[in-house]
């Protein structure tokens, strides 16, 4: 594995099932000639908690790098109790899910409150989810924050959003996703968001490289292939040689266009 360890978003069915009856994550991964890869645990639309995995000793000793996606439905920073609470209970249990099948982080998105409420009840919860873990002995893995598309109380929007987010949540070692598309969507300069993101955030620990299907600023969350979107190319090749660390593709596309994509990135990363 090379020094910028190359993933892609894998698997259908996150409690095994009919994916490893198709040879699971480790076989697309071969397939693909990918060296990481990036699963969901349960259903990414539902609230069910995950639960054991098959396949969790062959993912640990895999050699791959491994990271897993948390539910979309997931909102800690919200001011709705029914969401809140149940999210940052889930939250916990994909982390120790995910430690056990040897991830190396659990992404997860920054959320948003309501339209009627101070983003800084949000940032709250957030440092609230942080103090909480922390009192129990902290997450077991490092729990990655994404960067969102769209949303005017979004966390992890806007670059200001994302250091009054930092203030609250950096002292807990949280960690930083970028999403390329995301950030494309939402305006974000892409020549100089990797330093950008860095004088906040003091890390980048994962880059989702993604082309945009829209227009920069759009807030439009649509991924693209690398080389047949928005975004030239070229840009998504120095975001990823700046950051310096693990990429997944969330690209559309079959086996065969990821292990293009996998190639050609491969070769010009070195």
């Amino acid at each position: 594995m090379g020094s910028h360890p190359i993933g892609v978003h894998v698997g259908t069915d996150p409690a095994g099932g009919d994916e490893l009856a198709a040879g699971g994550p480790l076989a697309r991964a071969a397939e693909m000639d990918a060296d990481g890869v990036q699963i969901f645990l349960a259903d990414p639309q539902g609230w069910t908690a995950p639960g054991p995995r098959p396949d969790a000793e062959q993912l640990r000793d895999s050699g791959l790098a491994v990271v897993v996606h948390a539910p979309y439905v997931l909102n800690v920073a919200t001011t709705n109790n029914r969401i809140r609470i149940p999210s940052r209970k889930l939250l916990g249990k994909h982390a120790e899910a995910a430690a056990a099948v040897g991830a190396r982080g659990l992404v997860v998105h920054g959320g948003h409150v309501l339209a009627a409420d101070d983003p800084a009840a949000g940032v709250d919860n957030w440092r609230k989810t942080f103090a909480r873990q922390a009192d129990e002995g902290g997450f077991p893995l490092p729990v990655l924050i994404e960067n969102t598309a769209g949303g005017g109380n979004a966390m992890a929007r806007d670059l200001d959003a994302l250091a009054r987010l930092w203030d609250a949540v950096g002292e807990f070692g949280a960690g930083f996703v970028l999403d390329t598309c995301h950030a494309w969507a939402a305006g974000w300069d892409l020549t100089t968001a990797v330093a950008d993101v860095r004088a906040i955030t003091g890390r980048i620990d994962l880059v989702h490289l993604n082309n945009s299907r829209d227009a920069a600023g759009s807030s439009r969350d649509r991924h693209a292939p690398l080389a047949a979107g928005e975004i030239p190319t070229e840009l998504l090749v120095e975001v990823a040689r700046a950051a310096d660390c693990p990429v997944v593709l969330e690209t559309p596309g079959d086996a065969a266009s990821h292990a293009e994509e996998i190639a050609s990135l491969r070769s010009v990363l070195g």
